[in-house]
């Protein structure tokens, strides 16, 4: 049985099977529905369902509370139509503009920029014209069947030869993937993957100067936001705060400082919150998106890119939009959220 969810304004309509999520519906029919995590954590997805009747997968109360659900709010990520639908949601143009394809990958390359994080290198199918956004993510398919999502950190124009994506993988102790990446995993390895997914990408049409928030390895979508400005030779203003523990962790701190070189119009302010003796850090100190509110007070005119940890994410927001002024419609994020914080009540 399938029912057919409208969506307003757009009055763009689709076909959902009874016991589908209307996002995986909406991404199969190659509609621009905002989404992050896919799994009921991040809350990207959120949207209001103004006629007809969903079911609810379980999920996380921060990314939609009891209190929003009585209001009329839902995911679209978990929830699934029992009739037919009509959804208010806001729709992301050039989000549903490539297929998304099934594919083996094979390791290229695997380094170690930092004892907690891996680069790796995944050669794509030739015969696969794999096509995305600067700043969308692939999933890795376990064998099992489980899935691990990772942000390609290169645009499209910047595959190299052969063509290959570049990720950057922290490991997380007893993470069923990342214990792989370093432990076993090597070049020449297969992986099968699937993407693109996600809407964090650079809205091309805007004006607005940027400011690119990043803790950890949420630098690494933003590091393919800046290629895409590069290669957009984008008149733009654009700054990079980027938010780490220790001198170390700012692990392509060179290949900032090198764009630096080419970019007239970039800035980079890198954030330490727990530096070290050895450090010798005359930076910045403390929480990453309380410099940008220090040196932005008044972001009204900007667009936020924001991309790392939920909780630096979910602060960053708030405060932005409440505190500095910046437009909620103008602040796009990525949280990563791991298996641990989506199995977290």
């Amino acid at each position: 049985m399938t029912f057919t969810v409208t969506l307003q304004p757009s009055a763009r309509q689709f076909d959902v099977a009874r016991d589908e999520p209307i996002l995986n519906a909406a991404i199969r029919e190659g509609i621009g529905l905002p989404y992050g995590c896919k799994d009921g954590a991040c809350g990207s997805c959120k949207s209001r369902l103004l006629e007809g009747r969903v079911i609810h997968g379980a999920h996380q109360e921060k990314a939609l509370s009891a209190a929003e659900e009585a209001a009329g709010l839902i995911l679209t990520c978990f929830a699934t139509p029992q009739t037919d639908c009509v959804v208010e949601a806001r729709s992301v143009p050039g989000a549903g503009q490539f297929a998304v394809l099934k594919m083996p990958g094979r390791i290229l390359a695997l380094t170690r920029p930092s004892a907690d994080v891996a680069v790796m290198r995944v050669q794509l199918p030739a015969n696969q014209n794999f096509q995305f956004h600067a700043g969308q993510y692939i999933e890795f398919i376990l064998r099992d069947g489980a899935r691990r999502s990772y942000s390609m950190a290169n645009a499209p124009h910047n595959l190299g030869t052969p063509a290959a994506i570049e990720l950057h993988i922290r490991h997380l102790p007893g993470g069923k993937f990342t214990d792989q990446v370093f432990s076993t995993m090597k070049e020449k390895d297969i992986v099968r993957m699937e993407g693109p997914f996600g809407t964090f990408f650079l809205r091309e049409e805007a004006h607005q100067p940027i400011v690119l928030l990043a803790s950890g390895t949420g630098f690494a979508p933003i590091k393919a936001l800046i290629e895409r400005l590069q290669a957009l030779d984008s008149p733009r203003a654009a700054v990079l705060y980027w938010g780490c523990r220790s001198r170390a962790d700012l692990y392509m701190d060179d290949w900032v400082q090198a764009q630096l070189a080419a970019m007239p119009l970039l800035r980079y302010v890198p954030v330490l919150s727990e530096p070290r003796p050895e450090d010798h850090w005359t930076g910045r100190t403390g929480f990453v998106h309380q410099a940008v509110m220090a040196d932005l007070p008044d972001l009204s005119g900007h667009q936020v890119y924001a991309c790392g940890a939920p909780v630096m994410v979910a602060s960053a927001q708030r405060d932005f939009v409440e505190r500095c002024g910046l437009p909620e419609s103008e602040f796009f994020a990525d949280s990563f959220t791991s298996e641990a914080d989506k199995q977290t009540p």
